[in-house]
């Protein structure tokens, strides 16, 4: 069973062929806008700006970031709550995000869902929902349809690990597995399913498990960045060569409770310190200084990102209670076409 023991002194992964200077930069820059975006809303959650509770993914930034970066923009993700970096590659500015969080009519949903349920279908993102892991049909079902049209896409998501124990999970993976779909089931092992640990959740690793439906499980560092990247690039190609999904287990940690109401009590002092030594930006900060990357100018850009973001969202309006029922349903031609996926990526 994989614990929070893993080796992150591994040799990192070749990922000169693929990863320019530029690339892990912006990988970098995904991390830090993540953790600071996140940083912010749970300041402006605790002021009472952000209504209901809140859950973040602090720890695990490189998870979403690396992951996204690898997949193209005619790919498909479905993403997470604690997965914020993949907005964020995708293109969805920092103010587009706090609108959201702040139920502002300039947000994803202009005030019509959850703070941390939202997805732009023109970035090519599917909004979340929390039964977890829903999502992974969701994900089999894009996939079921680029194949069913004969075209070169990939869908991808994430769920974590206490959703292996539901019968969303199984139902995905054994449809993904007959029809050899081309999707990435991305599995974050971040110790926790809410307060239940690993031991008490499973007594076999669900990386193994998909053997037992006919394809692989790999598991992979989810704090290294280039890591989680060129996993994430290899079980691509996998999927669009025919050979159908992968599923990624990403090792990590969620190091706030599950969401700003929890303490996280029940977390060992020392797992928590131990894991604080791991820590994915932390590591990709090293690399990009080793580069020659100004990395004090980076963070200071991200900072200036984020503040802006944040007052261009608090000077939005709240929506018109009128308009409540509009966008509930794609009524309209215009919205049941597929939009385009400008954004930044590796795959661009």
């Amino acid at each position: 069973m994989a614990t929070d023991t893993m080796d992150t002194q591994a040799a990192p992964p070749d990922v000169s062929r693929h990863l320019t200077t530029e690339d892990r930069v912006g990988l970098l820059r995904a991390m830090l806008m993540m953790r600071g975006i996140e940083e912010r809303a749970m300041t402006l959650y605790r002021q009472g700006k952000v209504p209901g509770s809140f859950y973040d993914g602090y720890g695990q930034e490189a998870v979403s970031a690396g992951a996204a970066w690898a997949m193209a923009a005619q790919d498909r993700l479905c993403v997470l709550h604690r997965d914020l970096a993949a907005h964020l590659i995708r293109g969805v500015t920092p103010a587009r995000i706090f609108a959201q969080y702040m139920g502002r009519a300039g947000g994803v949903t202009a005030g019509r869902d959850g703070n941390v349920h939202f997805g732009d279908r023109t970035k090519g993102c599917v909004g979340m929902v929390s039964m977890l892991p829903d999502m992974m049909l969701v994900a089999t079902g894009l996939a079921m349809a680029f194949r069913l049209r004969g075209e070169a896409r990939c869908a991808l998501t994430w769920f974590g690990d206490g959703s292996t124990s539901r019968g969303d999970f199984h139902e995905a993976m054994n449809w993904a597995g007959v029809q050899r779909l081309p999707v990435i089931f991305v599995l974050e092992n971040n110790q926790y399913a809410y307060s239940t640990p690993l031991t008490a959740q499973f007594a076999v690793d669900p990386v193994e498990r998909a053997a037992a439906y006919g394809f692989p499980g790999v598991t992979v560092d989810g704090n290294d960045v280039e890591a989680m990247f060129e996993t994430t690039r290899v079980a691509r190609e996998r999927a669009l060569a025919g050979e159908g999904p992968t599923l990624i287990e990403a090792v990590t940690m969620r190091m706030h409770g599950h969401a700003a109401h929890d303490d996280m009590k029940y977390v060992p002092t020392a797992q928590i310190e131990e894991w604080k030594a791991k820590d994915p930006i932390d590591r990709q900060l090293r690399r990009v200084a080793a580069l020659g990357v100004d990395v004090d100018a980076l963070r200071e850009a991200v900072k200036a990102a984020i503040d802006a973001g944040v007052e261009e969202a608090l000077a939005m309006p709240l929506p018109d209670g009128e308009s409540a029922t509009e966008r509930l349903f794609a009524d309209e031609p215009a919205l049941l076409e597929d939009g385009d996926a400008p954004w930044s990526g590796w795959q661009r």
